[in-house]
């Protein structure tokens, strides 16, 4: 077996000193090197194959270079997965790298691997949840600097990073006051969480704004029979849909809790032969570009910031951490724009 390449041997190739490449490798801060010398000692360690020892350097910095990142389904879930890349992207330009675990919703899964992560002595752990949820952050974590994402909690000492789902309600239905619309639907499902009752209050507060009367008999709510499914989304948003668009008085414009509930509305529209935007005006939430931009005329909507989620929630980390021997940041609770993506799916109202 081949032997492997040490600092030794970057040193004495290079012909500096081991403690000059330590220096260099490693990026230590006050020990200065010409940049002639720099660009050699990378070179040769490149060139050599020179891989550092991270257990060893763990050993000594007292940290691993690792964030454990834990949710429940975030990583299979196609468009919430931008989390998970905003989140890799900074922690690698950090030079971290982060551990994955999905645990599916299952607690014993879930504790195991907190364990194996715990064990591994990551630097961190980002704790994720669909849904923009209120946990409560596990016990086993309370010792280890750790940041909610995409859910919250109520103790302030725990930091988290979710979207702004009130900000993000009245930026929809604004967009249909803006265009006219004053008798605005919306349709939902019935689960018990933030992202509903915040984009509820976003959608009251902008009709009080435009001083349009809030009337209850406008929300349509429809059971989704399996959350995450789009399926079963698709299929509450059309009864929703068809529900609202076949009383008496029918709103000009639809306020969708989702893209694909929005893409149920487009099914019970087009089977009452009404047209959109003509008819009819929808708008949407999440920004799923493989929903929003597919449905023809392609959907207005507001998205999610996941990859800003992702990225914002391990810079919260970074900080949280500290640099070694030194005091960490502050715990901060954030909340994150989410931005108007307009399309083809609102106009002003039809003449009546």
């Amino acid at each position: 077996m081949a032997r492997r390449i040490g600092i030794k041997d970057v040193a004495a190739a290079a012909g500096v000193s081991v403690a000059t490449v330590s220096n260099i490798l490693n990026r230590v801060e006050g020990k200065r090197a010409s940049e002639e010398t720099r660009k050699r000692v990378l070179r040769v360690a490149e060139e050599l194959g020179y891989a550092p020892n991270g257990l060893a350097r763990g050993l000594r910095t007292q940290r691993s270079h690792t964030i454990g990142f834990i949710s429940d389904e975030i990583a299979t879930t196609p468009n919430a997965s931008r989390m998970v890349l905003g989140a890799q992207e900074t922690a690698a330009a950090h030079g971290m790298v982060l551990l994955l675990v999905n645990t599916g919703g299952d607690e014993q899964l879930e504790r195991r691997s907190i364990e194996m992560l715990l064990q591994r002595q990551v630097d961190g752990v980002l704790y994720a949840a669909m849904y923009h949820r209120v946990v409560r952050l596990p016990e086993s974590l309370r010792s280890t600097p750790s940041v909610l994402l995409d859910a919250r909690c109520d103790d302030p000492a725990v930091g988290f990073v979710v979207p702004d789902e009130v900000q993000g309600g009245y930026t929809a239905v604004r967009e249909l006051i803006d265009h006219g619309h004053r008798r605005i639907g919306m349709t939902t499902g019935t689960a018990d969480i933030p992202a509903l009752h915040g984009r509820i209050e976003g959608y009251r507060k902008a009709l009080a704004e435009a001083g349009a009367p809030y009337d209850p008999a406008l929300i349509a709510s429809e059971e989704v029979a399996h959350l995450g499914s789009v399926a079963d989304d698709v299929a509450a948003g059309y009864r929703a849909a068809r529900r609202l668009l076949t009383t008496g008085q029918r709103p000009t414009a639809l306020f969708c809790f989702n893209d694909r509930m929005a893409a149920g509305a487009y099914r019970a529209a087009a089977e009452l032969g009404l047209s959109i935007p003509g008819d009819l005006s929808v708008i949407g939430f999440d920004n799923q570009e493989l929903v929003a931009e597919a449905l023809y005329p392609a959907l207005s909507t507001v998205q999610l910031p996941h990859y800003e989620m992702g990225e914002r929630a391990v810079t919260q980390l970074l900080a949280l951490t500290g640099t070694p021997g030194g005091p960490p940041g502050p715990v901060l609770q954030e909340m994150l724009h989410c931005p108007l993506v307009g399309r083809a799916s609102v106009a002003s109202p039809p003449r009546r």
